[in-house]
């Protein structure tokens, strides 16, 4: 690589996220350069953490399946393989990336930072995957064990085996683009909490009227809330009640 890096002292920040110490920190700087940034910074195509996230999906995939398969000995293979799906989505690894505070420390284009790329679930659930298989290759695969064990029955505990919930950010900007011709927008109200267990409150408006607020414990959850409380006052506002009940 080049002599794009990221200096001792931020990556040992991360690795305290993590709980893990790297013997060779280079895999952990690799894992957070966005293929936005290679050309900007005159990097080859395998500088960026391409190859890593894609060892890191092959790891989180066989991590979560023996988990599950232990954790479950009575389930059939085909619910057993919904939990994994459930557990290893881009919308969950966003989540858990964004939670691990990825977006502070991932090396971004100047275009792609100013589009927001450090708070979209995409960049950052790529992100943790590139950081995985960098914590495989340097640790091993018992460590990635430890480090993954405690946040997947987290998942799992959250949201049982159907995942996030429904998109409903998604939901809400077909419902305002078809009604009004409007985009939602999302504002950070407050933070609330240490930053083990923060609490953010999110507010979403369109046309300069917010719609309403919605709170979780990361800024991707508290937009749902948001979201999801819009497409209520939305739906009783037409008289209809299809937005379904929280899990």
């Amino acid at each position: 690589m080049s002599n794009l890096t990221l200096d001792d002292a931020t990556l040992e920040c991360l690795e305290a996220r993590l709980g893990v110490r790297f013997e060779d920190r280079t895999l952990l700087a690799q894992a957070l350069v966005h293929r936005s940034i290679v050309n900007e910074a005159d990097l080859a195509d395998a500088d960026s953490n391409e190859r890593l996230e894609f060892l890191g999906d092959a790891a989180l995939g066989l991590v979560a399946a023996q988990l599950l398969f232990k954790r479950y000995p009575d389930r059939s293979e085909g619910r057993l393989t919904h939990a994994r799906a459930s557990l290893v989505n881009l919308t969950t690894l966003g989540e858990i990336g964004e939670e691990l505070g990825l977006g502070d420390f991932v090396q971004l284009g100047r275009g792609e930072d100013l589009s927001g790329g450090r708070s979209r679930a995409s960049v950052l659930g790529r992100a943790f995957e590139a950081v995985l298989g960098a914590v495989y290759l340097d640790q091993g695969l018992e460590v990635l064990r430890e480090l993954l064990g405690p946040i997947l029955i987290r998942e799992l505990n959250r949201y049982g085996w159907e995942g996030p919930a429904k998109d409903y950010k998604s939901q809400l900007q077909e419902k305002l683009q078809a009604t009004q011709g409007a985009t939602p927008a999302y504002v950070l109200v407050s933070v609330q909490g240490p930053d083990h267990d923060r609490l953010f409150t999110m507010a979403v408006q369109a046309d300069d009227q917010v719609l309403a607020s919605g709170q979780g414990s990361s800024k991707q959850r508290a937009e749902q809330a948001a979201a999801r409380a819009a497409l209520a006052e939305l739906d009783e506002g037409e008289g209809t009640t299809d937005v379904p009940a929280a899990d």
